[in-house]
């Protein structure tokens, strides 16, 4: 039955063909092979397109390993201001995918015709990613800073009281301050440099206000990652968690004496070699961006050696400094940090002529000591921070009028409460600190007592304006050969402005 069907339909198909016209037949055999020919140039065309997506993608795979390999671990602020970024421009690679995928592809006769060089918005795109060393210097470098104006005169009842390593307007005859005035110029020399300047516009020298370096440093890596890198210049020393904390980012108005009493200023001239895994280096940077008051990137594990006489001042003897400091920030499982620390550094220490009063006895140099702990818990919301440091040092007795060798101890404990609401942050802290020992960079290394406890707030209205209010109760004993049974007490309460920019 199937075979008589098949048979029927091709007579009724050939039998018009046979008896009917010749030209009609014809034209059926020319459409034929048309259809033919554009059933090809569609399988054509398909290949075609097929080489351009491979085309396309491996263009994507190629930007993909430029951008890899070119990937900054990220910087942070690394002295008053955070742990620099490096300055590589990043580049959305699905942008860049999207829009080759988005262009009109034109219609390619045959396959040969593909072309052969990238896609031209693909090379574009891919330019923008060129090491540092071609870049115009405006996209290499950055330039920030912030600024902080004090009044401290408030409710105070003892003009007497002062702290002259801690905040100058503090005491009598003092009113509103530039505390801080500075200006951060960074960015990558080539992939593998780093440069870091920070001058202040806020020291004061008998008058107010006038230029000074704060730091001037090279970072030089020895790996694309820059987990291992060396810095020269002036910068901080790495001793202590709240001296290299920059000013930008801590709670209090100023350091507490037991740590900052080391170094003058926290910084000296010296090289520093630093490593850090390039996923604890971006931890760094998170605590100090994410606003939960990071100490900046300064290596898991920091050596190295200074002149040992505190920043801007010429070596007082042929004597180096070495100074060493282990640290990790350990993550727990529900997201608190906690980082310990322990560090260390000896030298000998010159107390100068310029630094002594009249018939001030005693030898030139000096043993120069200490040994710190370190702990901090991040405020997620509540949090803690804490050292203390033992060691030797030069220190001024009363008693005798000379400048001695003796030893000192002392540190702080600070609790603080992190709160975010209505897009604000508030941040109630408490301090209390205790130190006795000598202060080496001041007159006659200036025999100090030290009682402090502190209660504040710190209030961020937007990223770009902190207000701080600071009620200070202070017990303080400071003595050298211009000021003998020098014992200050009394209460104030101090405001500070912040604006970064």
């Amino acid at each position: 039955m199937k075979m008589i069907l098949k048979t029927a339909l091709l007579a009724v198909f050939l039998i018009p063909c046979a008896w009917g016209d010749e030209t009609e037949f014809q034209a059926l055999l020319a459409a034929k092979a048309e259809l033919e020919r554009a059933s090809q140039m569609l399988h054509e065309q398909a290949k075609v397109m097929e080489t351009l997506r491979k085309s396309i993608a491996e263009q994507q795979g190629r930007i993909d390993r430029i951008q890899a390999a070119m990937a900054p671990t990220p910087g942070v602020e690394q002295n008053d201001g955070l742990v620099p970024a490096d300055s590589v421009t990043p580049i959305s690679t699905t942008a860049l995918t999207l829009t080759a995928l988005r262009t009109p592809t034109p219609v390619i006769a045959h396959p040969t015709d593909v072309p052969k060089s990238d896609p031209p918005r693909v090379v574009a795109a891919a330019k923008i990613a060129r090491p540092p060393e071609q870049r115009p210097w405006h996209e290499k470098y950055s330039l920030r800073g912030y600024s902080q104006f004090r009044y401290n005169r408030l409710f105070s009842t003892n003009g007497l009281l002062a702290c002259e390593q801690c905040d100058r307007s503090v005491g009598l005859n003092n009113g509103f301050f530039i505390r801080r005035a500075r200006f951060i110029l960074s960015g990558d020399v080539t992939d593998k440099i780093y440069m870091y300047f920070q001058p202040d516009f806020a020291t004061s020298s008998g008058n107010l206000n006038f230029a000074q370096v704060r730091d001037l440093y090279f970072d030089v890596a020895f790996d694309r990652k820059k987990e291992f890198r060396v810095r020269v210049g002036q910068s901080k020393i790495p001793f202590g968690f709240e001296n290299l904390q920059s000013s930008q980012n801590r709670l209090s108005l100023d350091r507490a004496d037991p740590l900052n009493s080391s170094h003058a200023n926290e910084r000296d001239l010296g090289a520093f070699f630093y490593w850090a895994p390039a996923p604890v280096r971006r931890r760094f940077t998170d605590l100090v961006n994410s606003g939960l008051k990071g100490s900046g990137d300064y290596g898991v594990f920091g050596i190295g050696v200074y002149n040992g006489q505190n920043a801007n001042r010429p070596e007082g003897n042929n004597n180096l400094h070495t100074v060493g400091r282990v640290t990790y920030p350990f993550k727990l499982k529900g997201g608190q940090i906690i980082e310990p620390g322990v560090q260390a550094y000896t030298g000998r220490f010159a107390v100068t002529s310029d630094q002594r009063g009249a018939a001030v006895g005693g030898p030139v140099n000096f043993s120069d000591q200490r040994a710190a702990l370190s702990l901090v818990v991040y405020p997620q919301p509540l949090g803690f921070q804490a050292e203390y440091n033992v060691g030797t040092g030069p220190r001024f007795n009363p008693s005798t009028k000379r400048i001695e060798q003796s030893g000192l101890q002392g540190g702080y404990a600070q609790a603080m409460y992190l709160r975010k609401m209505y897009g604000q942050t508030f941040i109630p802290f408490a301090r209390y600190q205790y130190y006795s020992g000598g202060k080496k960079q001041e007159l006659d290394a200036r025999s100090y007592l030290v009682r402090d406890l502190e209660l504040g707030l710190e209030w961020q209205p937007n990223p770009f304006l902190e207000l701080v209010g600071l009620y200070v109760r202070a017990d303080r004993t400071f003595e050298d050969s211009r000021a003998l049974n020098n014992r200050q007490k009394g209460n104030l309460f101090r405001i500070q402005m912040q604006l970064n920019y």
